[in-house]
């Protein structure tokens, strides 16, 4: 039988995806198949998961996916022992407004599953008061169950009494305690965490991770509160169309942020998938009938693509006759220019007019709702599709046809459009789902 659990925090930045990771470790040393899920527009946390448990992990995400969406990406979770589903932000963080099947809180998934919150507190600079917010979060919506907590950088044996002490005066099962220990920490980037595939050390973190879990965490007793799971058959899977039968996809440490659901959708409708590197300075298969560039983090490496001649005479050979789609830091490539953050300005493909600058940071953050005033790859004019936004550029000229009109999770319309010229579209929002 099958078990679920989420983990959760009070915040961003507690630790969530470190105990996530060495829980999943710890398990899998133990003999079980552990299957991650992970909730909310996360882009790199599901390939860390990848790595600790050696199954796929997908996204999940309550305002962007229909509640049987969510039930089919979580079935595949079926044949595993135990599915850990990480949270993001704190449990119940989301948008103001309801989306297709929640506002994006990871208490909306916890709700939706029946599975119980394991829930990461750091009381640092506090003692008593870490059980007073965790039993105001336990309280505070009634079909979400609080399992326990896990207390992450406890400053001493005295500090981390007094922290049990009140969880136990407040019915809070405190399933571990972990003093700081920044061995397992995992580095920080400037839009989030270094990229797995970029981490040749990651694999000994979470094995590093796992072991000091196991010392500090009671694993027999947080299996136990995990809530068997028997997954129903979903009445629909997701509203994703692939944007050709073959697919030219830009990969490598420029291009990478694409969400896994998406490239399975569209090798589960028949799509052929074969991918490139612009960095290794290799264009698009020239069999393929469209080119997908994803984001990533095209900004520190602008000059090597600026230099990749070949990539760039591929793609924009390809742009003639066939579609090229761009999101967010793919965009920005199929653009005049990007400015990175030291000023330096670099040639981009061209084929829209779009140029961005990290010279000044601005952060561009949260859901989007687009309908299509043009078609791209997939969709036609008139479509509305679900997505999200994360970047840190400036927008200096976005001359093109505008693409669609864009709003935020409030209904507000957004400054980012996207652009379509010929055969070249791009939108800094990534695809999530089809909204009907």
């Amino acid at each position: 039988m099958t078990a679920g659990l989420v983990i959760s925090a009070p915040a961003s930045g507690v630790g969530k995806t470190t105990l996530t990771l060495a829980l999943a470790r710890a398990y899998r040393s133990r003999g079980l198949q552990v299957q991650c899920l992970k909730s909310g527009p996360d882009y790199i946390d599901p390939a860390f998961h990848a790595v600790a448990t050696g199954r796929a992990s997908v996204n999940i995400d309550s305002w962007a996916m229909a509640s049987d969406a969510i039930a089919h990406l979580a079935r595949r979770g079926a044949d595993a022992d135990l599915v850990l589903a990480e949270g993001s932000m704190g449990l119940f963080d989301g948008v103001a407004a309801r989306g297709v099947s929640g506002t994006g809180a990871t208490a909306d998934i916890a709700e939706m599953m029946g599975w119980p919150v394991l829930l990461v507190i750091d009381p640092s600079g506090q003692a008593q008061t870490a059980a007073a917010i965790a039993a105001g979060l336990r309280d505070f919506r009634a079909g979400v169950r609080l399992a326990g907590v896990v207390l992450n950088r406890v400053a001493s044996a005295r500090h981390e009494a007094l922290v049990r002490d009140a969880m136990a005066g407040a019915g809070i099962p405190v399933l571990g305690a972990l003093p700081r220990h920044a061995e397992i920490a995992l580095p920080k980037r400037h839009l989030g965490l270094v990229q797995a595939e970029e981490q040749a050390e990651i694999d000994g973190l979470i094995d590093e991770a796992a072991r000091f879990v196991a010392e500090h965490v009671d694993l027999d007793a947080v299996l136990q509160l995990a809530r068997a799971w028997s997954p129903q058959p979903a009445a629909r899977s997701l509203n994703i169309t692939p944007p050709g039968q073959r697919i030219a996809l830009a990969r490598d440490a420029a291009f990478s942020f694409v969400y896994p659901h998406m490239l399975e959708a569209w090798r589960a409708a028949g799509a052929e998938i074969v991918t490139f590197s612009p960095l290794a300075d290799e264009g698009p298969d020239a069999d393929a009938d469209v080119c997908w560039l994803p984001g990533g983090y095209p900004e520190l490496h602008a000059a090597r693509l600026a230099a990749s001649g070949r990539f760039l005479r591929g793609l924009r050979a390809f742009a003639e006759t066939r579609p090229v789609h761009g999101e967010c830091g793919g965009y920005m490539v199929l653009g005049a220019a990007l400015t990175d953050a030291d000023g330096a300005r670099h040639e981009m493909a061209g084929l829209l007019g779009l140029e961005t600058s990290y010279a000044k940071r601005r952060m561009h953050l949260g859901y989007r709702l687009a309908e299509l005033a043009e078609p791209i790859p997939g969709y036609a004019s008139g479509a509305r599709l679900r997505g999200h936004e994360f970047h840190y550029s400036t927008i200096i000229a976005q001359p093109d046809t505008p693409l669609a009109v864009v709003r935020d999770a409030t209904g507000a319309i957004v400054a980012e459009t996207g652009s379509r010229r010929g055969h070249a579209t791009g939108t800094f929002f990534h695809l999530i789902a089809e909204d009907r």
